[in-house]
């Protein structure tokens, strides 16, 4: 499975049809990327979709996954530039993953795991569109202390195959600023490493799992060794932390200093192995690759 939440309400179905037409520009591909950019329309469609109530919209759901057991609450105030992402698949599925801002020439960007902006085909092969796309730093319980932010451009690799492919599973997003200011400024970066790591790595993640313990509402984390495991298709991380779905896109941070909050990514939670009790077994997240950093240094420009 992947790990973004999605769960289908019908009253949300005729409205985001709506707004399709207005909302997302068709993706246009460079040499080696896929840009969607966001209508000034859409972003404002967006911003009205994700009121405080539609955020919370899982609470207390008894569908959702059982709570964790490895991952934990995270008790300190949530790190710098880790926040909650939103979205609406088209027709009217919404969704919610994990993202983090990230230091870049505009101020403006967030990464996160490609299958949360892309939707890949449904059954009859046609691209599903991904749109009402807003990020909403440290999020807690239904409060933005920094805002809610909308997207308005998103980007993958043109080397990530989609929802089914765990290789280059990394996307940026380009976030509008809100009163005027940029997001890195209101709710500060992580770093972000592309070197090349020893096999065994002591990482932090974060993830907003929509379980019947988070319901998406708070962040949770896991303190857990991860191991690199590479076959001929796809190199990845890989831990036993069991954070649910909605915790796609979530920051795997190594020398992660729990006083300042801040850490390096070197991935993001990708995919998981789920039991068919809902219970998430395993996390991987792929490697870094040279597509993913060329997407990342390109970002800016978005």
């Amino acid at each position: 499975m992947d790990l973004k939440h999605a769960v289908r309400r019908i009253a949300a179905l005729s409205a985001a049809l709506g707004a399709a037409t207005v909302v997302v520009a068709a993706p246009a591909t460079a040499d080696d990327q896929v840009v969607t950019v966001v209508s000034e329309a859409g972003r404002a469609a967006a911003l009205a979709h994700w009121t405080p109530e539609r955020m919370r919209q899982w609470v207390g759901d008894e569908e959702l996954p059982p709570a964790e057991k490895i991952g934990r609450e995270w008790e300190g105030p949530v790190p710098p530039g880790v926040g909650r992402l939103f979205f609406t698949a088209e027709p009217g599925v919404d969704g919610s993953c994990t993202a983090t801002v990230i230091p870049s020439a505009s101020k403006d960007v967030a990464f996160t795991a490609g299958h949360c902006v892309n939707g890949g085909l449904d059954r009859f092969d046609r691209p599903i569109k991904i749109v009402n796309v807003v990020f909403v730093p440290g999020y807690d319980r239904g409060a933005a202390p920094h805002g809610v932010f909308p997207a308005r451009s998103f980007a993958w690799s043109s080397t990530y195959a989609g929802p089914m492919s765990g290789s280059d599973d990394d996307a940026v997003i380009a976030l509008d600023p809100v009163g005027g200011r940029h997001v890195a400024d209101v709710a500060g970066t992580q770093d972000i490493s592309f070197e090349e790591l020893p096999s065994t790595v002591d990482t932090t993640m974060f993830g907003y799992p929509v379980s019947r313990a988070a319901g998406g509402e708070a962040l949770f984390s896991c303190v857990r060794p991860a191991t690199r495991e590479a076959n001929s298709v796809t190199t990845t991380w890989n831990t036993d932390c069991d954070l649910a779905g909605g915790s796609s896109g979530g920051p795997w941070l190594r020398n992660f200093d729990p006083a300042s909050g801040k850490g390096t990514i070197f991935s993001v939670t990708s995919r998981g192995t789920m039991t068919e009790d809902g219970v998430t077994t395993d996390l991987s997240g792929a490697a870094f690759t040279e597509p993913v950093r060329r997407l990342y240094e390109r970002a800016g420009e978005l």
